[in-house]
């Protein structure tokens, strides 16, 4: 089969690597790809966001199955677009989409169908929003309604810090804002929950930690990413059962009302309060980090699971995972989540020798002349399986400490939570 997987982060690099374990592959293409999905597929220079030249390519080159892995032309309606031409696609279509695409659709939703979430109010200008603020506890968050890569949600802790917030979204720094959501603070524990689902059938697709705060301690601005460890700590059969019938189940049945089916991996950004999980966000492709956490851990066939999700056939595949504890680190580029330099090289990463539990996905990467440079944030994955967390930790920070790369900066606490002191 010829494979295409649209996008260039860890995330999409990670699943190039699972599908060339696959006996199904003849060719792999990335759309762009990065230095990294070089060493095992065919990178393919395409802006994701213009549908007619992919599809052309797609059609030239006879590709059998693509998979989407950035939310951005997914929302723009990829899916819909391509499907028109009898071509095979991993994702949900344009309208399921909006579970991303819009925090207030996925707000009403959970209105609609009871879906335990923070309270919230939806302002439409910054005059009004600013007045809510007069009644408004703190902390309180308050979030861009658009696509914002992860980046576009504020914890404030007093009104000056909201209103800040306010004037940055309304200003523009995540696109044209029409409205903003003021949401209350719940106390918890975050996890990542996901599921694949072929329209009929779901299936747990692992469960997974990020730490999105950029900060040592889970402090600072956020980000994309700065690294996740799987299986959660949280995860129960207890658990599981409440996240799925009061909030993965529900979300599914609201969709259907509106005549559209999810396909595709959708990952519940969830808050843990008391055993009790609230919906914080959706999104509806695997997460970055925790793609790349969780995927080493899959020992189905992953080119298996995506044909049965475009074909409904998801109840006759058995999903088999690694017991093994993985940790992934992201090291990014000095300055991220704000500016950063581009084009700083990257000099000893072809020194590092890997054993088989230990994997480092590209993300913001290039290869030029036969150099390797940092052209984004968020520029290399480290992961390792393990028997136990700590032991992924201190081989991913052995391996950074051989890096030693002084463009970029790390997390070397990522786990915290579930690493003895």
């Amino acid at each position: 089969m010829k494979i295409a997987i649209l996008g260039s982060g860890g995330r999409e690099h990670a699943i190039a690597a699972s599908i060339s374990k696959s006996s199904k592959k003849e060719n792999i293409y990335c759309i762009p790809g990065n230095a990294g999905t070089l060493e095992i597929a065919i990178n393919i220079d395409l802006d994701i966001n213009n549908f007619e030249a992919i599809h052309k390519f797609l059609d030239e080159n006879k590709i059998d199955l693509v998979v989407i892995g950035p939310e951005q032309p997914l929302v723009n309606g990829i899916v819909d677009y391509l499907e028109k031409f009898n071509i095979k696609v991993f994702g949900p279509n344009k309208i399921a989409s909006q579970l991303e695409g819009s925090k207030i659709f996925t707000k009403k939703l959970c209105e609609d169908y009871n879906i335990p979430t923070a309270k919230f109010a939806v302002l439409e200008n910054k005059l009004d929003a600013k007045k809510f603020l007069e009644n408004s506890k703190y902390p309180n968050v308050i979030k861009a309604d658009n696509l914002a890569s992860g980046k576009g949600v504020y914890i404030c802790n007093n009104e000056n810090e909201s209103n800040v917030a306010i004037e940055e979204i309304f200003n523009g720094k995540f696109g044209v804002a029409k409205n903003i959501l003021i949401e209350e603070f719940l106390e918890g524990e975050e996890m990542s929950y996901f599921i694949v689902s072929d329209g009929k059938t779901i299936k747990n697709f692992e469960t997974a930690q990020d730490h999105k705060r950029v900060l040592e301690g889970d402090k600072g601005k956020n980000t994309g990413g700065m690294g996740a460890y799987s299986p959660s700590r949280l995860i129960t059969k207890e658990l599981e059962e409440k996240i799925l019938n009061k909030i993965i189940q529900p979300t599914l049945l609201g969709l259907s009302k509106m005549n559209t089916n999810y396909k595709g991996f959708l990952y519940a950004g969830l808050m843990i309060v008391k055993d009790e999980p609230y919906l914080i966000e959706y999104n509806v492709r695997m997460g970055d980090p925790e793609c790349q956490t969780i995927l080493p851990k899959l020992e189905t066939d992953l080119v298996d699971i995506f044909l049965a999700c475009c074909d409904e056939t998801l109840d006759k595949i058995e999903l088999n995972w690694s017991k093994k504890k993985s940790l992934c680190v992201v090291i990014c580029s000095k300055g991220y989540p704000d500016g950063f330099k581009k084009n700083e090289e990257i000099e000893n990463l072809e020194n590092l020798k890997l054993t088989e539990d230990e994997y480092i996905f590209h993300a913001g990467t290039l290869k030029k002349n036969k150099k390797l440079y940092a052209v984004g944030g968020r520029v290399l994955n480290f992961v390792v399986t393990s028997e136990n967390f700590s032991e992924a930790k201190n081989k991913i920070l052995f391996n950074l400490d051989k890096l030693n790369w002084q463009g970029g900066f790390y997390r070397k606490d990522i786990g915290y939570r579930v690493i003895d002191k």
